[in-house]
């Protein structure tokens, strides 16, 4: 689990680079919290980001889930870094992370949008969390968007990065899309939280259709 905030959260940025692990688990979450919080959602993707939203068809759902909705075009453009510094978002979440954001990121290199967003965070006091897809040693379950299971293998240099990641200034790196919800300090859900946003958007658009008809 990780530590909440500790106060009501109003405003955060959530940065997406190009991982498919994590990615329909990490975006179900925030779309859960946002139903129950109302929380102002910032979303910024890196280039590989795009390419992977579209690829798992979550491309026009997350823009008409989160319209504050950005595309990297160069490492500060759009400008986001001065907001996060002065603190304007509650938090910053890099989530999923790849092992390019990692290793960019433990080593300095500030050269996409996303990485330079949480450089120039570090700098400030606004706290930034990161979920890495390479955290564990040895191999990990996937799906691909067609939802077939498969195993990755994961590489030494890139569990080790991760690890670097966890010891440096304003960085808390999370385990889980679940960890989210301990941010917030809210309960996590007992069931399957893609399962559950699926029945949400159903329930939703049932009512809609039902409203119309009125």
């Amino acid at each position: 689990m990780v530590e909440s905030l500790g106060k009501q959260v109003k405003r955060i940025a959530w940065g997406i680079t190009g991982s498919g692990d994590q990615m329909i688990e990490t975006y179900s979450v925030l779309v859960d919290i946002k139903e129950r919080t109302g929380v102002e959602t910032m979303v910024f993707l890196s280039k590989e980001g795009e390419t992977v939203m579209k690829w798992y068809h979550l491309w026009d759902k997350i823009q008409n889930d989160f319209p504050n909705f950005k595309v990297d075009a160069g490492p500060n453009s759009p400008f986001i870094a001065g907001p996060l510094q002065m603190g304007y978002y509650d938090f910053l979440l890099i989530a999923p992370a790849t092992a390019n954001t990692v290793a960019k990121i433990v080593y300095g290199i500030a050269d996409t949008l996303v990485t330079n967003a949480v450089s120039q965070t570090a700098k400030g006091k606004t706290p930034i969390f990161i979920l890495p897809v390479d955290q564990k040693r040895g191999t990990v379950k996937t799906a691909a968007p067609s939802g077939r299971a498969f195993e990755l293998s994961m590489r030494e240099v890139d569990v080790t990065n991760s690890e670097k990641l966890a010891q440096m200034e304003n960085i808390t790196v999370i385990a889980s899309p679940y960890d989210i919800y301990d941010i917030f300090g809210l309960e996590r859900p007992s069931e399957d939280i893609t399962l559950k946003v699926k029945e949400q958007k159903k329930r939703k658009a049932k009512k809609e259709t039902e409203i119309q008809k009125d």
